[in-house]
């Protein structure tokens, strides 16, 4: 015969078990820092500016989503076990009133949102979660809020969510742009926000002279300041490397960390550059590889350090090539000497082709060098042979290693345009020891080598043998042979096994494709030779060409086409990277 249980006894059981269990939660809660207590609604509802109710009747509930209580929040822990032993007689009766199938009326709950607050039932909720229950019966009144809130919200996220409801209310964002969701992770970010505003909105008085309302300020900079930046962070899937952020708060750590590039380097930085930046240099997803670089600049001699993975830069500027200038930017490296002056010189000449604007870069060597009669001298003399061409242009002093600091600002930039005093040079040593070719080598950007001569740039010659460099070499020669409107003689060297047909055709393809006539010179030659001489009887005032294809240590020590050219040439020689 079976044994009969007094339900009574057994639910006693099944609270002293629930207690034990509210006691591990409390533990666990301490030492992760998640808190376990239930929220107060009344602490909700007011930070949320919830004040219309509407009823919406009998309904099953998931039991999880009940996350606070009206007057009990104190009594019980997040998923609604005893905090305390006072509790167990009225607990036992509820569970024993389950168990013997009477079964209990409706609960009565508020919802905010996702989430649910006990007003009557507290016990009920309690003891079936204790059995394993997923639902509950509710009679539910939903009040209604500005602020979306889940039911995984915690005491310190709810926060932000009032500071949330604060700005609705301030903005009416919620009312002009109801789509908007501009959810934040971290307390204080909506007094960021409003500061935004408050600047557009300053500017926009001053333009359209007229005082505009604080809603109309939110609306504008939604529309003009806060989409652009979030279409940038999205198009750089910048969120995929903050799994845990919100896209205002990688608005607001954009919006920051640009101004700080920008105060450090002394120059306006594009939203697009400062977001790339931020994934580089800030993901969460990557810091093992970023670890990695470190450990190798650190222990690989400067003069081996790798450069960036071809194609690295076309990509970035595929959709910019056709539809704005490809070299906005210019940076533009000043050595002082009367002679370097040549490389500013060829740079306003692209300048005033692009559109473009200088940033000029002075490296000293002692911090107190900025501030000398002599280098306010150097900036004045820039800015004024860049405002005698009709070019934007301004001089940063800095200092550190000349090649490192030239690399480092270059990925700021669409171009470097450098003055060619020393080519990397015939022996081993000359090489090693040259800091243009470590700029060449491990720069991010296609580099303008500049010696003597400054042309206008008129015929390109095209340096071609179908390698990766080769082809963004190809890409920026298609470029300005259509932009600039200019001829172009494309030079491929072969050797005795014929010439790389396959090679030969992409690059007549991707020329018909752009609708550029070149002419192509193919001989069994020395490919410096060819190119050199070529230049020379075809009239051609520059040279494009790929950087050093092979690895760092390889070719410092047998040499390369790109070197013999750049120790030969007396024309400006672009190097794509």
């Amino acid at each position: 015969m079976a044994e009969i249980i007094n339900p009574t006894n057994k639910a006693v059981e099944d609270f002293r078990r629930a207690r034990w269990q509210a006691a591990l939660q409390q533990a666990y809660a301490r030492m992760t820092g998640r808190s376990n207590d239930l929220l107060s609604y009344e602490d909700v509802r007011r930070a949320l500016h919830a004040t219309t109710q509407i009823e919406r009747g009998l309904q099953d509930i998931p039991l999880e989503a009940i996350i606070g209580s009206v007057g009990r929040y104190s009594d019980f822990t997040r998923s609604f076990l005893p905090r305390s032993d006072t509790m167990r007689d009225r607990w036992a009766r509820v569970s024993a009133i389950a168990t013997n199938g009477s079964g209990w009326p409706p609960i009565q709950v508020y919802k905010v949102g996702e989430a649910y607050f006990v007003l009557d039932g507290n016990h009920r909720v309690s003891v079936a979660r204790q059995m394993g229950l997923t639902h509950i019966q509710a009679y539910v009144t939903e009040v209604i809020t500005k602020v979306p809130l889940t039911a995984d919200v915690q005491p310190d996220e709810l926060i932000c969510k009032a500071q949330y409801a604060d700005f609705l209310a301030h903005t009416h964002l919620d009312d002009t742009r109801p789509n908007a969701d501009l959810s934040v992770t971290a307390p204080g970010t909506y007094d960021i926000l409003e500061d935004h505003i408050a600047v557009h909105r300053y500017y926009m008085g001053n333009e359209f002279q007229r005082e505009f309302s604080v809603a109309e300020a939110a609306a504008s900079w939604y529309d003009y300041v806060y989409l652009p930046v979030i279409q940038a962070i999205s198009e750089r899937g910048v969120l995929r490397d903050f799994p845990d952020r919100t896209p205002t708060d990688l608005y607001i750590w954009l919006s920051e960390h640009r101004a700080e590039l920008e105060e450090m380097l002394g120059w306006e930085v594009s939203t697009e550059a400062a977001a790339s930046d931020l994934v580089e240099t800030q993901s969460q997803k990557h810091p093992l590889t970023r670890m990695g670089k470190r450990i190798l600049d650190t222990i690989v001699p400067e003069e081996f350090l790798p450069g960036p993975e071809p194609g690295e830069w076309r990509k970035e500027r595929l959709v910019q090539r056709y539809l704005e200038k490809l070299f906005h930017d210019i940076l533009v490296p000043i050595s002082g000497q009367e002679s370097g002056w040549n490389g500013l010189e060829q740079a306003l000449v692209i300048a005033q082709r692009e559109g473009g604007q200088l940033r000029g870069l002075h490296i000293v060597a002692e911090e107190e060098e900025k501030d000398t009669p002599v280098s306010h001298d150097l900036q004045n003399a820039f800015v004024q042979r860049c405002h005698e061409a009709g070019v934007n242009g301004s001089l940063t002093l800095e200092t550190g290693p000349v090649a490192n600091t030239i690399v480092d600002r270059a990925r700021w930039n669409d171009l470097v345009v450098i003055n060619l005093l020393h080519p990397p040079g015939r022996t081993v040593l000359e090489r090693l020891e040259s800091g243009f070719r470590q700029v060449v080598q491990r720069c991010p950007r296609p580099i303008l080598a500049v010696p003597q001569t400054v042309t206008p740039l008129n015929r390109a010659l095209l340096a071609y043998d179908g390698h990766a460099k080769s082809k963004e070499a190809l890409f920026i020669a298609a470029y300005v042979a259509e932009e600039w409107e200019i001829p172009l003689v494309v030079v491929m060297a072969y050797d005795k096994k014929g010439p790389n047909e396959a090679a030969l055709d992409h690059a007549r393809r991707y020329l018909e494709l752009h609708e550029i006539s070149a002419e192509f010179v193919v001989a069994q030659e020395d490919a410096a030779t060819l190119v050199l001489n070529t230049a020379v009887s075809h009239d051609c005032d520059f040279i494009i060409m790929g950087g050093y294809g092979a690895q760092p240590v390889v070719e410092a020590i047998l040499g390369s086409v790109a070197s013999e050219i750049l120790t030969e040439t007396h024309l400006p020689t672009l190097i794509c990277q």
